[in-house]
């Protein structure tokens, strides 16, 4: 069967100028694209690391109680994973009054408690927690309650939560390097043993096994800074390896390490003795039916294994169903493999000009688009699970990233419908290919057939004059010297040394130098060939830009997937809010919000309504103040922008201006409101419905003692 990259003709040169622009041009895209894409990925990817949210406190946060409390709770979102000073409780001189023990609640992983010593005087408490996610992400915070009456405190939290900012960056390319080195090592085992094994296939396949090792030991090392908010210099303290491999993330890292050992046995079998060539084709073939079922159940079962280290501590870990999104996380991830590093495959193959037989593109076209339908189906539950509502898809970050990765994946696929076309123009010119070389082949048989017959005629004619004239030349022919028996001799060299000169090659006179120089000669002049025959081939051409464009866009995808991993899902954000919102109050005091009525008038008929400013707890410290804008018939109503702030006239204080962030339509918030002390204080809320119309209201708030 002849290869793909001598079917087509050699086109005109206008038409290969051409071809060559537009590959420059989409390639300058798509690299734009990246690069865009890849700078937003590392701004965004500074606060997506919040996975158990706090969804509520014992005592509340900023209330005031009577008594002073045995112990303080905190209920997360989700399960964490505690350490010994996990939650610790300042007084307001910053000294610790907690027992330093912290626990489970009633053996609920989704809970923290840290018991008081007694006797504690009144003032402001401040309690700063750190834990990490059950989905292996570091979460930190803290929050302040007050026994009696607030006070002023001078305690100074380091929460410890927050990773240091070098080793996050680290953490997160070492994230995002494993995702593609596994990508990279599942499809180019797959491309090898199912469509074509060659050089540049088993540079990626070995290269994602590099990559994934490599990237997998360094989270390793940093998974002990990365918790607990220390330096890139922690990486030297291996002491700590023995917690972090205690913990769920380390077991699962640990678990890549092995496997990770016998796919490269696996890698040595499929690239050495499955792929290797004999030249006895039958024996080749046994040899290959003999592997071909342990390689394949064996690429299974590491392939799934691989997968299921990071189903086992990310998101399929923790939430709702989580017996059925494990699994459904495993097939998603084999399915990116099997896509994203069969199409590097792919790309490599054409690219470096390699032979590949029609069925083989058409094995990997199939296979392509059942990862794709096992992406989009398993893609779909994984949506519906952390996403949880339409609404979180665009108030929600993880929604935001989330309508990022379906474009993409929509480009991707527009892009792999144009592959698939080429495909099959590739498929067809390379039928009618091999019908004109068979017809060739045949009338070039007959014509020797012909030639080789004429030739024996001939030479039996001559047989009989040939002897008679060589007797007669030998009884004539004088005694030759020495000199005259060489000069046949040298006349063949001077005819050797005239071919050579006429075939474009030099003869390498025994010097090793000289050999080298040539054969590196010949191998160039072999490679612009090489390069030539595969620009000329239109749907060779066709295809491999197709591909690269897909590999480009899938690159970025694959970054915007790691991304995702690394975010709050936008259910646990939005019951969050949902609880923060709903919280009951929890203060002893039985302090009840502020709610203040505001109409507002900017003139036009459309910019009549009313907003409702809410204060709560207020009180002295922290507050959620909420801003709800309505028309005149209490329908919620968006307005370009509102501004509010808050003045304590009598002691000097102020105006302090609060920054609101839209919730939903007609829903401003701003969660934390610090106010430093009771009294009356004057709220100003400017309400703009347009660019030039805006009206600003006074109004008088009283925050209790």
């Amino acid at each position: 069967m002849p290869s793909l990259t001598s079917l087509a003709p050699a086109g005109p040169t206008a038409t290969r100028s051409r071809t060559t622009a537009t590959a420059r041009r989409l390639m300058a895209i798509c690299g734009t694209l990246l690069a865009a894409l890849l700078c937003a990925l590392s701004v965004g990817a500074s606060s997506a690391s919040a996975h158990a949210a706090l969804t509520s406190t014992d005592p509340a946060d900023g209330s005031v109680v009577k008594t002073a409390p045995r112990e303080v709770t905190l209920n997360f979102s989700e399960g964490v994973l505690l350490s010994g000073d996990s939650v610790r409780v300042l007084d307001p001189k910053g000294k610790r009054v907690d027992t330093g023990k912290t626990a489970h609640v009633g053996g609920k992983s989704s809970t923290a408690a840290a018991g008081l010593h007694s006797g504690l005087p009144d003032g402001t408490y401040t309690v700063a927690w750190k834990a990490v996610s059950e989905d292996s992400h570091p979460v930190s915070g803290a929050f302040t309650f007050s026994i009696g009456a607030p006070s002023k405190t001078t305690a100074k939290v380091s929460t410890g939560g927050e990773s240091d900012s070098t080793v996050g960056t680290l953490y997160g390319i070492g994230r995002y390097a494993a995702y593609g080195g596994f990508a990279a090592l599942v499809g180019g085992c797959v491309f090898a043993g199912l469509c074509r094994s060659s050089r540049p296939v088993r540079k990626i396949a070995v290269s994602g096994w590099v990559t994934v090792f490599t990237a997998t030991l360094v989270l390793l090392l940093l998974r002990g800074p990365y918790t607990d908010g220390e330096g890139i210099g922690g990486v030297l303290d291996l002491g700590r390896l023995g917690d972090v491999l205690s913990t769920k993330p380390g077991a699962a890292l640990l678990s890549r390490l092995l496997l990770l050992g016998a796919a490269a046995i696996f890698l040595a079998v499929l690239f050495g003795s499955y792929t290797r060539r004999s030249g006895d084709a039958e024996v080749d073939a046994r040899r290959r039916q003999d592997l071909a079922f342990g390689l394949g159940f064996g690429g299974t079962v590491m392939a799934v294994g691989l997968a299921a280290t990071w189903a086992m501590a990310e998101h399929a870990s923790v939430g709702l169903q989580r017996q059925l999104a494990m699994p459904v996380d495993v097939i998603h991830l084999i399915a990116v493999g099997v896509w994203m590093g069969g199409l590097a495959s792919l790309a490599v193959t054409l690219r470096a000009g390699e032979p590949i037989e029609r069925a083989a593109v058409r094995r990997f076209s199939r296979l392509a688009f059942g990862s794709v339908v096992a992406l989009v189906v398993t893609g779909l539950y994984q949506s519906w699970r952390q996403v949880g509502s339409w609404g979180a898809l665009t108030d929600t970050e993880y929604g935001r990233w989330l309508l990022v990765k379906v474009g993409l994946v929509a480009v991707l696929v527009g892009i792999a419908a144009v592959s698939r076309r080429w495909t099959g123009r590739l498929t067809d010119a390379t039928a009618e290919a091999e019908k004109e070389t068979e017809a060739g082949t045949e009338a070039e048989s007959a014509s020797e057939a012909a030639s080789d017959a004429k030739a024996t005629t001939e030479a039996r004619a001559e047989a009989g004059t040939d002897a008679e004239t060589a007797a007669a030349v030998k009884a004539a022919q004088p005694a030759r010297t020495g000199a005259a028996i060489d000069a046949p001799a040298e006349a063949k060299s001077a005819g050797a040394k005239s071919a050579e000169a006429e075939s474009g090659e030099e003869s390498d006179d025994g010097d090793p130098v000289r050999a080298a120089q040539l054969a590196r000669q010949r191998a160039a002049k072999g490679k612009a060939t090489t390069r030539r025959e595969r620009d000329a081939d239109r749907e060779r051409s066709g295809l491999r830009r197709s591909v690269i464009a897909e590999t480009v866009v899938a690159v970025v995808l694959l970054a915007v997937a790691t991304v995702l991993s690394g975010t709050q899902p936008g259910r646990a954000e939005t019951e969050q809010a949902g609880a923060a919102a709903t919280q009951p109050g929890r203060d002893r005091l039985n302090v009840d919000p502020v709610s203040v009525l505001i109409p507002y008038n900017t003139g036009p008929k459309s910019g009549r309504g009313k907003a409702v400013v809410m204060i709560e707890p207020a009180l002295p410290g922290d507050n959620a103040l909420h801003v709800f804008t309505t028309d005149l018939a209490d329908r919620p109503v968006d307005v370009p922008e509102v501004k509010l702030s808050l003045t304590l006239g009598s002691k000097g204080i102020g105006p302090l201006r609060i920054p609101l962030e839209r919730l939903s339509t007609g829903h401003w918030s701003a969660r934390t409101v610090q106010l430093p002390m009771a009294g009356t204080w004057q709220l100003s809320l400017t309400v703009r419905t347009s660019d030039i119309d805006q009206v600003t209201e006074t109004r008088n708030v009283k925050v209790a003692q």
